[in-house]
């Protein structure tokens, strides 16, 4: 049964994936790349060790995407005022463009992939899969930071 249900997690992850990445690559923008503009529009001024942590991707995986989103012009960096080692991250008027575009068609898919369930059960579903995504990033960290799991 826990297997069934990871893969569907992951069919839908897969899919929604996907689709965005088809409907954002006239927005030049690479696989996932819209997730940083979304978590940097979420939380202007963000790190990206933080950035990173939120997405569940490594420190060398979210620098390239940075990167290529500033090469875009599509975020910026600015040094912290106390500590200039710190680069904080600010979305540009083209990022907030996007982001909008992008918040729209996250709206509109989860709209479309709640169809179907009434608000009761809509809140139970984010509440369990709160539970699924906390337990599942608490073992990526696990994993990450040189544990190893006991199967």
């Amino acid at each position: 049964m826990k297997e069934d249900v990871l893969r569907q997690i992951g069919t839908i992850a897969r899919a929604l994936d996907s689709i965005a990445n088809i409907e954002f690559k006239d927005l030049a923008l690479n696989r996932g790349q819209y997730l940083y503009l979304v978590r940097i529009s979420e939380n202007p001024d963000i790190i990206s060790d933080h950035l990173a942590r939120m997405l569940s991707v490594d420190r060398s995986t979210a620098a390239r995407s940075i990167q290529k989103l500033i090469k875009h012009g599509l975020i910026r960096k600015e040094s912290d005022l106390e500590n200039k080692k710190i680069r904080h991250l600010f979305l540009t008027a083209k990022g907030e463009t996007l982001a909008d575009v992008i918040e729209h068609e996250n709206r509109y898919s989860n709209q479309m992939a709640l169809s179907g369930l009434n608000e009761k059960e809509q809140l139970m579903l984010k509440e369990l899969l709160q539970k699924v995504e906390n337990n599942v990033s608490e073992n990526w960290l696990f994993v990450k930071n040189g544990g190893k799991r006991e199967y």
